[in-house]
């Protein structure tokens, strides 16, 4: 029997705590190679799907399939396959780098000897060489998420579910991260990626799915869930980050529509459906003496598509479901 060509395949996905219905009837069809987002705001019932996509939790009702096999009635196979980072470092604190790793490959059944050259290997290739020796405790935000999904790697998975793997990072550390994610994708594993950072997604991810309420709202290419906002946007950067409410005042006053702060403290983002209405906002901008550093007229960015489908802002911070608050097991 050849490869199944689909990764993941849900119908009609249920998940229930108490009188909260995380999740609400999720179809999904994830294809093998690449990477696929999965993006909501906080509660929204991300953390909840991946729990049971990874044997984690048990469905209320539907299917789910996982590189082929049942995720109720052939769970052992599927967690032969599949690696989980979740949204916080599973690391011993105590040990070193090394140490860590060696103790998950010996509980993946790796001898002694192979499980840390396994180990030596993947923290060479994660830039933890020189902190092999040192105990977690003194690592950084970023090495300590590097070293969360190396000991995920011990063994190759064919799939790997990211949740949220660079929150709390610097951006160095993160574009580290996507590094790492992209190298995972070009030797074969695929990836399913939840985030809240929009520029993660539309830099990493082939396909996105949005969801919301427990609901799956949106699904595509990053490209045709711009397309769906219906019309261009006008990002302008502002010379002094103080003169950006001024800035988004005009921008209002003149465009006729709500105005998003990126999160760029300097970046403001509008929706326009004329070029006129654009060109007579940066007139009125520099008769106000407000200074602006770039303007770009395009397609609205993943954040303000992601605003206009769910309603909150990409880093809401409303609180999660039961599940979702408790969230982290590889």
């Amino acid at each position: 029997m050849g490869v199944p060509e689909i990764a993941i395949e849900t119908s009609g996905l249920v998940k229930t705590f108490g009188s909260t219905r995380a999740v609400d009837g999720v179809d999904l069809t994830v294809r093998r190679g690449g990477i696929y987002g999965f993006l909501g705001p906080n509660g929204a019932g991300k953390t909840t799907v991946i729990r049971m996509l990874a044997t984690l939790l048990r469905p209320d009702a539907g299917e789910a399939h996982v590189l082929g096999h049942d995720v109720l009635t052939e769970a052992k196979v599927i967690r032969e396959k599949i690696a989980l980072t979740g949204q916080f470092a599973s690391l011993d604190e105590d040990l070193t780098g090394i140490e860590n790793l060696i103790m998950l490959g010996r509980l993946l059944g790796l001898s002694s000897r192979a499980a840390r050259s396994r180990g030596l290997d993947l923290l060479a290739a994660f830039g933890l060489s020189e902190a092999a020796e040192k105990q977690v405790k003194k690592y950084s935000g970023g090495m300590r998420r590097r070293l969360d999904i190396a000991g995920s790697l011990i063994v190759t998975p064919e799939l790997m579910f990211l949740d949220e793997p660079t929150t709390g990072i610097d951006p160095r550390s993160r574009n580290q991260v996507w590094d790492i994610i992209r190298t995972l994708v070009s030797g074969g594993t695929t990836i399913l990626l939840t985030t809240q950072y929009l520029e993660e997604a539309d830099q990493l991810a082939d396909r996105l799915a949005v969801i919301d309420h427990g609901t799956v709202i949106a699904e595509g290419t990053p490209g045709q869930l711009k397309a769906q906002v219906g019309s261009g946007a006008l990002t302008v950067r502002v010379l002094d980050e103080a003169d950006r409410e001024d800035a988004a005042r005009v921008l209002g006053e003149v465009i006729g529509a709500d105005v998003h702060r990126e999160s760029d403290p300097t970046a403001l983002t509008v929706r326009v459906d004329q070029t006129a209405r654009a060109a007579a906002a940066l007139t009125a901008l520099e008769a106000e003496d407000l200074g602006i550093e770039t303007f770009s007229l395009g397609q609205p960015s993943l954040d303000e598509v992601f605003l206009t489908l769910t309603g909150s802002p990409a880093d809401d911070s409303a609180q999660g479901t039961p599940d979702e608050t408790k969230a982290g097991a590889r």
